[in-house]
């Protein structure tokens, strides 16, 4: 059976490698769709990776109506999707302020990610995968745990409201006196992870059953123009292709029932609580 893939924020960095890591696995009907913001940065990322598989298509996660519009599209033409990569995240800069950046971040990191599983998880074929980037910052393990409850979501909707209202605090500089941490990269994470942990407790038996995977993903430190200016020393850092491997093995490989959910590096369950 052709595989159908998706990869997003796929023009550059690990996104870039994830996608020409699944051209080089795929079979010679298998389809790889390679999307981003940009159009021209898209084709480039396409030509550079020159191969039969890859499909580019121009996609904003932050968009709602987009990603729907995208899925509703897949499904008229393929029927289903096998493997969706949501990797698309937006980029934090030094030197400018958390509410400046705080309201693209969540568009795109938090109710980009909420707006894909809504999307895909229903495209999802038996034996597919779904994985999304996250880190080893998303788990509440980062929080006071006065915090903690806020993720015990039942819903995609409740993830959505708790990010809102926590950005929202970031924005009125109530924050920190409510105990979040001051880099928005780490509640971001967590809503991310939790998003995934909302989604998988609705699905968690017929997807077992049927051998399809739902899962965030940490890929370690990469060397990745989006990381370096935050880290000081990037020397065990991995190129993005390296990070790519393993990403793709949990995707593609033999599934085991404790990744079900799970936030998962290198084969391993990472901690929630």
């Amino acid at each position: 059976m052709t595989r159908i893939s998706v990869v997003t924020g796929a023009n550059q960095g690990l996104g870039f490698a994830l996608a020409e890591g699944l051209a080089h696995r795929a079979a010679p009907s298998d389809v790889v769709y390679l999307t981003g913001r940009h159009a021209g940065r898209v084709a480039d990322a396409a030509a550079r990776i020159d191969h039969d598989a890859i499909r580019t298509h121009v996609l904003d996660v932050s968009d709602e109506h987009a990603v729907a519009a995208f899925a509703d599209d897949l499904r008229e033409r393929h029927g289903g999707v096998d493997v969706v990569l949501s990797n698309a995240a937006a980029r934090l800069t030094p030197g400018a302020s958390w509410g400046e950046q705080v309201g693209p971040f969540v568009d795109t990191n938090n109710l980009g990610t909420t707006h894909m599983l809504r999307a895909f998880t229903p495209l999802l074929r038996p034996g597919g995968a779904l994985l999304v980037v996250a880190s080893s910052f998303g788990t509440v393990r980062q929080l006071p745990r006065h915090l903690h409850g806020h993720f015990a979501a039942r819903s995609l909707d409740d993830v959505d409201a708790t990010m809102l209202a926590w950005r929202d605090a970031v924005l009125d500089g109530t924050a920190a006196a409510q105990g979040w941490p001051d880099w928005i990269n780490i509640p971001s994470k967590v809503g991310q992870v939790a998003a995934v942990r909302a989604v998988a407790a609705e699905r968690r038996d017929d997807d077992t059953a049927a051998g399809t995977l739902i899962a965030a993903v940490c890929p370690g430190l990469v060397d990745t123009d989006a990381s370096r200016p935050w880290f000081s020393d990037m020397s065990g850092a991995a190129s993005p292709a390296e990070a790519a491997k393993p990403v793709l093995d949990l995707a593609l490989g033999a599934r085991r029932p404790e990744h079900y959910g799970e936030l998962v590096q290198f084969g391993r369950v990472l901690r929630w609580s």
